[in-house]
């Protein structure tokens, strides 16, 4: 019996480090996305990023990742001109984004 609870221990230990291997592999994979061709959306993308998507909701990230596809040119104008995004499921990402 104690053996198998060292078994299932370890099996435990390495699944967790894999998520967490994963988990980090996902956020610099994000964090390169979040380079874009303007500065200034590199710095509220990456902010976001640092300070918030770590707690944030699965939809939040979901959201997140979707407006990462999007081009420059949108995201300029939902994230530095405060235009609300066609979806309004966004706008509270994009706030947060944003910083108000």
């Amino acid at each position: 019996m104690d053996r198998d609870g060292g078994r299932r221990d370890e099996s435990r230990g390495r699944r967790r480090a894999v998520l967490e291997m994963n988990a980090k592999v996902d956020t610099e994979q994000l964090r390169w996305q979040c380079r874009r061709g303007m500065l200034e959306l590199d710095f509220v993308l990456e902010r976001y990023l640092r300070d918030h998507f770590a707690t944030a909701s699965a939809d939040d990230k979901r959201r997140f990742q979707q407006l990462l596809s999007a081009q420059d040119p949108e995201l300029q104008v939902w994230l530095l001109n405060g235009v609300p995004h066609d979806d309004p499921a966004f706008q509270p990402l994009i706030d947060a984004i944003r910083g108000i």
